[in-house]
């Protein structure tokens, strides 16, 4: 009977998600000869090629999708089995991943009500981008993750919903002066950044970078201040005394809709999971526009212009 190294697992699952040996590496902590000569490995046990090499960049052949497929399940167990006898409470503990790209609050407030109805259970949330929280949540390092995407989910989700996205702007004379459009976005890996980008580039519009932020408050705020147009989720917007556009031909094309969902970990088997999926499904669609003026209205037209100096990068 041959055993399969966990540890040649987690390196395929690490290059397949970064798409990179270089990257894996360095998120590995080993380096990319090291990498290399663990695939080559694991190649030659499971008797199959893993990697496309006539296609570009790091591409998974077909069997390698079913092999990433069954080492994440493979991983996850080992990681929860592993903290089951390491960690006295490892039961009691729930690690939740909520975005920073789309809604904070009203998914705060919800997990705050269930605490307060589980004192026993030590809760644990990380802020993040929707997309590696997806990833780690694969990598069963989460067990409830709130994520928006510009696609269904990698991951089956508990509970799902569209979200509309819109422009915003100080006001026209933002965006209709002549030159590139100025963008103010957040992190690389942020949903609004991408859908953005992606959106002015498939409609051949010039764009300039005109903020670069780590919040959402502050992308708001610079918006506030002219600095330029962003986009965000539309009812979010509402409060923000902002001007909303779904799109303004020929300068603003119109983004499509997100996908936002609640995901739960592969062979998570504990009730009170499903019990917060719902509360935040149910937030998710109940939320109204009084209770995200009090979040994000009231702090937006406290501050008026005074946002963080705006840093440029051309385009």
């Amino acid at each position: 009977m041959t055993n399969i190294p966990t540890e040649l697992l987690r390196t395929l699952v690490t290059v397949a998600d970064l798409r990179s040996f270089t990257r894996a590496a360095e998120a590995l902590g080993v380096t990319q000869p090291a990498i290399s000569a663990q695939i080559k490995r694991l190649q030659s046990l499971l008797a199959a090629e893993l990697f496309d090499r006539s296609a570009p960049g790091v591409t998974l052949t077909a069997k390698g999708e079913v092999v990433v497929n069954y080492a994440r399940r493979l991983l996850s167990i080992n990681d929860q089995l592993l903290e089951i006898t390491t960690r006295s409470n490892a039961l009691d503990r729930i690690r939740i991943g909520i975005p920073i790209d789309y809604l904070e609050g009203p998914f705060l407030d919800a997990i705050g009500r269930y605490h307060a109805r589980h004192p026993d259970l030590h809760v644990q949330v990380v802020a993040d981008s929707s997309e590696p929280l997806l990833r780690d949540l694969r990598r069963g390092e989460f067990d409830l993750v709130i994520a928006a995407s510009n696609s269904p989910g990698p991951v089956p989700a508990r509970k799902i919903w569209r979200e509309p996205i819109a422009w915003a702007a100080a006001s026209r004379a933002v965006f209709e002066r002549d030159g590139p459009i100025p963008l103010a976005v957040l992190g690389e890996s942020n949903l609004s950044r991408r859908l953005s980008v992606s959106a002015l580039e498939e409609a051949h519009q010039p764009y300039e970078i005109v903020y670069a932020g780590g919040s959402v408050m502050g992308l708001l705020l610079a918006v506030r201040a002219g600095l330029g147009v962003a986009c965000w989720a539309k009812r979010a917007l509402r409060v923000t005394k902002l001007e909303i556009f779904d799109s303004a031909p020929p300068r603003l094309p119109q983004i499509p809709d997100v996908h936002a969902g609640v995901y739960l970990r592969e062979g998570s088997n504990m009730p009170s999971l499903d019990e917060l999926a719902d509360d935040i499904a149910a937030v998710a669609g109940a939320e109204t526009t009084e209770n995200l003026k009090a979040r994000f209205g009231s702090v937006v037209a406290q501050q008026g212009a005074s946002g963080p100096m705006a840093r440029t990068a051309r385009r």
